[in-house]
């Protein structure tokens, strides 16, 4: 499941999950001949960011300008009560939510989201307990920030940010530069990184700058530039990333601890003037990426695919994207070897900007628009 969110003493629960029964959107048929439908199952949101299914089949949506609601039926929540002050200006506002992995019993709920501070705001990272999500009045109870940046600066850009589990139980979250390019390459900053820690927010003791000094313990990888999608394989446990380049260069990475992703000291892409970025596509000390895109698509969500629906399709990559409003599915040979692209639904359903997979085995994406919604793309029932 995307972000590695869910564990089995609640998947089981899963298999009375059911799409509310609406109006078909559209039906698209892939390039290896398989007829989707898309349906739409929520709407009047407003620029959702990221989509969660809850054990009981319900929608918990975020939306950037800091509304978090349960979608049950159709019919949006009232606000859920209880969240911290949020920055809600430019890119920044409520961003990704994740089930903890023994949500069944604790009912936590972790959420990312740009924190006003000294100096303007920075990505963070919160926790609480969930009540009343059968009822008029749902709430976020006993609410923590357990991360934040520790840098704030008052651009509106580049926050991120997506949170999940690892199969240890640690909590990754990623952050962006915040548009300051030199700081994804300070290693006493969080900005441009994928961060490591506890659930309580502590610093685990095997991440790889632990100990050192003028490095900021949480770190896990650094050089990144806007990360604003990330999943875990079900298969092999290793977190996958995509981000945004400048003019080109989106990159999918699979981050290993204590590397360098390169940005802004290499990238495929090109500043917005048409300058070279940096020293070029390579340097000594920088990781590749697995795959790029140029010209940029603008990504954003992604899940691998685990799923039941689509056996044809186990273990692709699917990357919503802003600027292409398209889903790209990338098929893959092994573990990291990126084989070929399929565009799907370019420019028909709008900027997609979160990508989940339903206990069903269904794509639900989030659509980035005001009014936004959230839509499922299944496959077509054989006549």
């Amino acid at each position: 499941m995307p972000r590695a969110r869910l564990t089995t003493a609640i998947t089981s629960l899963a298999l009375v999950w059911a799409a509310p029964a609406l109006a078909q959107d559209m039906q698209v048929t892939t390039e290896d001949g398989i007829a989707l439908t898309v349906q739409t199952v929520a709407d009047g949101l407003t620029h959702p960011w990221a989509v969660e299914v809850l054990p009981d089949g319900a929608l918990l949506v975020t939306e950037r300008e800091g509304a978090m609601r349960i979608v049950r039926d159709g019919a949006l929540s009232e606000p859920i009560g209880g969240l911290p002050e949020i920055a809600t200006r430019g890119q920044g506002g409520l961003l990704d939510v994740a089930l903890a992995p023994d949500y069944a019993d604790t009912r936590e709920v972790y959420f990312t989201f740009s924190e006003p501070g000294p100096g303007g705001a920075g990505t963070a990272l919160a926790r609480g307990v969930l009540t009343g999500a059968d009822t008029n009045a749902p709430a976020l109870d006993n609410v923590e920030t357990i991360f934040s940046m520790n840098v704030k600066s008052s651009g509106g850009r580049h926050f991120g940010s997506r949170t999940g589990f690892w199969p240890d139980g640690t909590v990754y979250v990623t952050t962006g530069d915040r548009g300051e390019r030199p700081r994804a390459q300070d290693m006493d900053d969080h900005a441009g990184a994928v961060i490591r820690v506890n659930r309580d927010g502590s610093v685990p003791a095997d991440n790889p700058f632990v100990g050192q000094d003028g490095v900021a313990p949480e770190l896990w990888s650094k050089g990144h530039r806007n990360i604003q999608g990330a999943d875990i394989d079900p298969e092999t446990g290793l977190l996958w990333t995509v981000e945004h380049g400048a003019r080109g260069g989106d990159e999918i990475n699979r981050p290993e601890a204590g590397l360098n992703y390169g940005w802004p000291e290499i990238s495929y892409g090109r500043h917005y003037s048409g300058m070279r970025i940096g020293q070029g596509t390579e340097a000594p000390g920088y990781e590749q990426p697995i795959h790029y895109w140029d010209p940029s698509i603008a990504p954003s969500g992604l899940a691998v695919y685990d799923g039941e629906m689509f056996p044809e399709w186990q273990g692709d990559l699917f990357v919503g994207a802003l600027a292409g409003q398209l889903l790209s599915r990338l098929t893959r040979d092994g573990d990291a070897n990126i084989t070929g692209e399929e565009q799907l639904f370019e420019g028909a359903l709008g900027r997609i900007r979160d990508v989940d997979v339903a206990p069903d085995g269904a794509l639900l994406l989030a659509i980035d628009a005001d009014p936004g919604r959230i839509v499922r793309v299944a496959r077509e029932p054989a006549s």
